[in-house]
């Protein structure tokens, strides 16, 4: 982990399932080099704190994750 607690990373929303490790990990966000923080705006890329493995949190990911519902 990157020095904290698993609790404390928990508590500020870095804790995610880690496709890789397969359980709960915290996320650190490495530097951005594509300007997502230059208007104040935060990168939506992490990296799993222990593996590496790299994710995005941007809404429309998240969304696309979610089942489809057909009506009957």
């Amino acid at each position: 982990m990157s020095g904290q607690s698993f609790e404390a990373a928990a508590a500020e929303g870095r804790v995610w399932s880690c496709p890789s490790c397969d359980g709960d990990r915290e996320f650190v966000q490495p530097p951005c080099v594509d300007g997502h923080t230059e208007d104040g705006g935060e990168c939506p890329e992490w990296a799993c704190a222990d593996c590496g493995t790299a994710v995005f949190s941007a809404a429309p990911l998240a969304a696309a994750a979610l089942p489809v519902r057909r009506a009957a």
